[in-house]
């Protein structure tokens, strides 16, 4: 099996798996106790959260760990919208862009159902906002946050952080960035007040996510109090998740340049190909600006379910739909606001180790796949190239 859903869940590093051995031999106590296992276990975390901040370009203790990556979005947006809620004025209004992770919209919706006004700021046909409108939405009054992802989790098109945060700074508004996509993959970028990640995604363990709050941002937390985690993340932390998601992090980013060359030459030959191999398919997302990994298309005709199962049945696993509501079938909203195909699409996402000759492989058994399903469905297809 040619395993191709990085984007869902890289698998686990072997420096993680590593640092997760170690650490259930001597980080199972209680940090937050006195006595030496307790003294053994909050001195893993501290490195474990020092190792992380250095990879964020942040403070230690500006990070904290959460129980996954949405949970760690859900108390970025929701703690810095509670904490500038007005008395007299009321909880004021975010932006969001149309393409944000589900966990980002629907932390939006929340605090629109709290009295929040919430704008959905739209997107082009790669997928990338458009900056004058994102800036005009940030300058409304009793804006009280801004929402933009570093990478799109979908197609892979970054998003142009550094120009939102100065139109951000400029009114007064902090910026959160959901770097779920683009953490381990790529340097963070520059202008966040609020970060989050999540830990499965650059090859640490399920369970863990990175929430990281600018000292100077003001964040109160949406949940009862815990002294935990800097009064952030309440519950007793995963140590040994937590000292494998630091490894896998430190791993990925040591290592990101190199990666980032070969898979984007894999990626390339899938963009470059797909297009003369497979007629009526269309890939969407910005060809240059993008993340290494990740290449996404639709098959026009076609369901993307039944492209999934039988590309898992001549072994190769992708994923199809929303990228984050797989299960419930629903059409991806991040190629709806891009105006682009939602149904027979497919995401091929590549982990760290992937060759050149796998890739040759999918190249070489998707278009029978393809034909033999629009064949069952009494669809010809045309004689000339894709689009």
């Amino acid at each position: 099996m040619a395993y191709f859903d990085a984007a869902s869940a890289e698998p686990i590093a072997p420096a993680a798996k590593v640092a997760l051995l170690a650490a259930l031999d001597d980080g199972w106590a209680d940090p937050a106790r006195l006595h030496r296992e307790g003294r053994k276990a909050r001195l893993l975390l501290d490195q474990a959260r020092e190792r992380v901040a250095a990879v964020l370009r942040c403070r230690a203790d500006e990070v904290s760990f959460a129980g996954s990556g949405t949970q760690a979005v859900h108390l970025a947006v929701l703690g810095a919208v509670e904490a500038r809620r007005s008395p007299t004025r009321g909880p004021g209004h975010v932006v969001v862009s149309a393409v944000e992770h589900s966990s980002v919209l629907n932390a939006a919706a929340r605090a629109e159902d709290a009295g929040s006004a919430v704008t959905i700021s739209g997107v082009d046909s790669a997928g990338r906002i458009d900056v004058t409108a994102f800036a005009e939405a940030v300058r409304r009054d009793r804006t009280v946050l801004a929402c933009l992802q570093s990478a799109n989790h979908e197609v892979g098109t970054i998003q142009p952080v550094p120009e939102a945060a100065a139109a951000c700074e400029i009114a007064g508004v902090p910026l959160f960035v959901d770097a779920a996509a683009s953490a381990g993959r790529m340097p963070p970028p520059d202008g966040w007040s609020l970060l989050a990640a999540s830990g499965h995604k650059f090859g640490g363990p399920p369970g863990v996510g990175l929430l990281a709050v600018r000292k100077a941002v003001r964040w109160k937390s949406p949940l009862p109090a815990d002294n935990r985690e800097g009064r952030r993340v309440p519950g007793f932390p995963n140590l040994p998740a937590i000292a494998a998601t630091a490894a896998a992090l430190e791993t990925a980013d040591a290592d990101q340049w190199s990666a980032d060359a070969r898979l984007r030459r894999l990626t390339s030959q899938i963009r470059d190909q797909l297009p003369a191999l497979v007629p009526d398919c269309v890939v969407h997302g910005d060809p240059d600006r993008r993340l290494p990994h990740i290449v996404t298309f639709s098959c026009l005709y076609l369901d993307g379910e039944a492209l999934v199962i039988e590309l898992d049945r001549a072994g190769f696993a992708v994923s199809s739909g929303s990228a984050c509501a797989s299960d419930t079938e629903q059409p991806s909203h991040v190629l709806a606001a891009m105006g682009a195909l939602t149904h027979g699409n497919v995401r091929v996402s590549l982990p760290a180790d992937t060759t050149e000759e796998s890739v040759t492989a999918f190249l070489g058994a998707l278009p029978d796949i393809v034909s033999r399903l629009r064949g069952s469905i009494g669809r010809v297809e045309s004689s000339g190239s894709g689009r």
